[in-house]
């Protein structure tokens, strides 16, 4: 248990239902978990953090969002070096590519990844709702 972020950019409210689910089970298990969107959350709040979920749709070629979200996590990707961190986020077309490439932006600035990523088909269904809690709940268990 300790101090989670859940942070994350929703366009069409797909990313932020999973946003909620990861607190919800974050808090689940006790943890002290807020939610912030990439205008309130930056670089300096990585330390007070004992781990963090970020979360973004796939957008354009799959890519994460470019104009909010992007910004922020170029801007923290500094400092994830040794922090738990686990990645969630939505597409509507395409196989992952997006995640699988932020996954490894993450090992490359040695952040360690606690679990798998959840991704999702446009909205989240029960499946990737339960999985959303579940990364949530490991998070908190850290």
């Amino acid at each position: 248990m300790g101090k989670i972020a859940v942070v994350y950019w929703s366009g069409t409210g797909n990313t932020e239902e999973m946003a909620n689910a990861v607190l919800e089970g974050a808090r689940q298990k006790g943890a002290d978990a807020a939610l912030y969107t990439p205008d309130s959350f930056d670089a300096s709040m990585i330390e007070e953090q004992d781990a963090i979920a970020f979360g973004c749709p796939s957008m354009g070629c799959e890519e994460l969002e470019d104009t909010e979200f992007e910004p922020m996590f170029s801007s923290c990707r500094e400092k994830l070096g040794g922090k738990k961190v686990a990645l969630f986020g939505s597409y509507g077309w395409g196989d992952g590519e997006w995640m699988r490439d932020w996954e490894e932006t993450c090992r490359e600035a040695g952040a360690v990844l606690v679990c798998e990523s959840v991704i999702c088909n446009e909205a989240p269904d029960d499946e990737a709702a339960d999985a959303c809690r579940a990364l949530g709940e490991v998070l908190a268990g850290q």
